[in-house]
């Protein structure tokens, strides 16, 4: 019996023993050690020429691992040495080193969200906006936009109007974007704009793709309201025709980086730009802002009328006043200057 005894006392050890062994090889190998302070989330960033190594530096540069030897020891043995994917990586408190390496390894990378709206005026400021958000630096970027064949073949448009390529839009993207992935994200999201119907139109109006574009952007500029943007595209559209400065405000806001204004200066009309539609004549060199899809259409499916001035509505409420002549012009100008003075709107 006391044989019997002792044997049960060695098993219960043994038993005791592997349970501890278990316990520290769950606790040390696989179980949560996150340790964040002041914050319940942290971002890794892992870049496309990262090693193991800078991603395990990465992943340990706060602290928040409490072993990372045991972390490399199972990440190894779960082979993420093999399997690194570049991305942005959101780490919560209370994650075990176990879906920390699965995280990446499975490539769960959190997305960059990029609005590209009328705010961007011209691509320096687009470029540096990317670059901010994305792994891509500003060169490589640069690179796509001066890259004449891609730009021909894939936009129909030459570099002196490549701002004319970037869609408007709301999109989630991976931070670690390759220079090719780019390329495609831009005209993917273009060719879902240019469609045939859209492109037989244009090619009735006999100016370039990046020329409907840019004159889409002035008509923006203009007006929000889609009937409106029609009008008034209808109106500069006469003007190309009969030889006429396009004499656009929003050009001079572009020109002058007035871009907030609501009153536009004889002064503002002094500068010497190739973006001056008060004294170059034709289409200026390129979009003066993103262009949305509504302001395409407004100008493909323009309203044909034989208005060659029209003048925002003393109401401010959108709406312009179209007329045939400069006298009746003058009328509609002056009653919206002198709501103007009224309201205290000086620029």
């Amino acid at each position: 019996m006391a044989s019997k005894g002792k044997k049960k006392i060695v098993w219960i050890l043994v038993l005791i023993a592997l349970l501890g062994t278990g316990y520290y090889i769950y606790k040390h190998y696989f179980a949560g050690s996150i340790h964040l302070k002041d914050k319940n989330y942290t971002f890794i960033y892992i870049e496309h020429d990262d090693t193991f190594e800078d991603v395990l530096s990465d992943i340990n540069k706060e602290g928040i691992i409490e072993n990372p030897e045991s972390f490399k020891w199972l990440a190894q043995k779960m082979e993420l040495d093999k399997n690194i994917h570049a991305g942005k990586y959101r780490i919560t408190n209370g994650m075990t080193m176990r879906q920390i390496i699965n995280l990446i390894k499975y490539n769960k990378q959190e997305k960059i969200k990029l609005s590209f709206n009328s705010q961007i005026h011209d691509l320096d400021e687009f470029m540096e906006y990317v670059s901010d958000k994305l792994e891509l630096n500003e060169e490589d970027i640069e690179s796509v936009f001066t890259d004449d064949g891609f730009l021909e073949s894939e936009f129909g448009l030459d570099p002196d109007n490549a701002f004319a390529a970037i869609v408007p839009g709301v999109y989630e993207v991976s931070w670690a974007m390759s220079k090719e992935d780019f390329k495609v994200f831009l005209s993917g999201n273009y060719k879902k704009v240019w469609t045939d119907s859209r492109s037989v139109l244009a090619k009735k109006l006999k100016y370039s793709r990046g020329q409907l574009i840019t004159l889409a952007s002035i008509v923006q500029g203009e007006s929000n309201i889609a009937s409106e943007q029609q009008k008034i595209a209808g109106v500069y559209l006469n003007r190309l025709k009969k030889d006429m400065l396009l004499q656009a405000d929003p050009t001079l806001k572009y020109a002058n980086k007035t871009y907030d204004a609501q009153r536009v200066l004889n002064a503002d009309k002094d500068i010497d730009s190739p973006y001056n539609t008060y004294r170059y004549k034709g289409v200026p060199p390129s979009p003066i802002a993103l262009v949305s899809v509504q302001a395409i259409d407004a100008v493909l499916n323009y309203t044909r009328h034989n208005y060659i001035f029209f003048c925002a509505k003393p109401s401010l409420n959108g709406y312009s006043d179209f007329s045939e002549t400069y006298a009746q012009h003058e009328k509609y100008a002056r009653a919206y200057q002198k709501e103007m003075d009224k309201r205290g709107i000086k620029r």
